[in-house]
């Protein structure tokens, strides 16, 4: 299934640590790394009081189901030093969240795909385009539509 991953980080050293996890994702079993977007500084959502984030997106081809690629993402977060407090938009190391999988829709109590806030997130939104700039969002629509109406913050695309 073609699945799309979205990576942020605004602890530590965030470059380093998702240039870590795009080496963890390449190694899940039964799923290749296909495509890596550009990395993105960009500031805090709702203008909380935190570090500047790192974000980016993959493009996976996984045999896995999205609940069991859920895991696997959930360990390496766990790895990179992720802790939940259960407070939404807190801090983290590392935070990797299923995109889109496939062209599915799912609503369960763990996973929500495509991703609840994918139409109003810049930081998601710039990387998508970057890696399929052809890329129709179930649900939602073409990519070049959904950046166009997505209100851009202090996004940058960082020079590495």
């Amino acid at each position: 299934m073609q699945t799309y991953i979205g990576l942020g980080s605004n602890l530590g050293e965030c470059v380093k640590i998702l240039e870590s996890a795009f080496t963890h994702i390449s190694q899940i079993p039964d799923t290749q790394l296909v495509s890596s977007s550009s990395f993105y500084a960009s500031k805090p959502l709702a203008g909380m009081q935190q570090n500047d984030y790192v974000n980016a997106v993959a493009l996976l081809l996984t045999s896995l189901s999205a609940i069991k690629l859920l895991d696997v993402l959930q360990s390496i977060e766990n790895r990179h030093g992720r802790t939940r407090s259960g407070q939404y938009w807190e801090s983290r190391t590392l935070d990797l969240d299923i995109l889109l999988y496939h062209n599915e829709q799912i609503n369960s109590k763990r996973l929500i795909v495509p991703h609840y806030a994918i139409a109003q997130r810049d930081f998601v939104l710039l990387p998508l385009q970057e890696i399929n700039p052809e890329l129709d969002i179930v649900g939602y629509g073409h990519i070049k539509k959904l950046v166009s109406a997505c209100p851009m913050r202090e996004i940058k695309k960082l020079d590495l």
